[in-house]
């Protein structure tokens, strides 16, 4: 599988991100970062995380 199709948990978002899975839980129950809900887990795209982090990064940073 290639990388930017990985498929991560909650956990590994949390971790990826460097904030607490409780925040990506209640981000996820808000519909404020792209997610899936298969049953009662929480399911998360690499590609759409990393493109969502990348549409809030300050403008003043974008060339970088």
């Amino acid at each position: 599988m290639i990388n930017e199709d990985k498929i991560m948990t909650l956990e590994e978002v949390a971790e990826y991100l460097r904030v607490k899975p409780q925040t990506i839980y209640t981000w996820a129950q808000e519909k404020k970062i792209p997610a899936a809900k298969l049953g009662k887990e929480w399911r998360f795209k690499k590609s759409m995380i990393d493109k969502w982090f990348n549409e809030r990064m300050d403008d003043k940073f974008k060339d970088y």
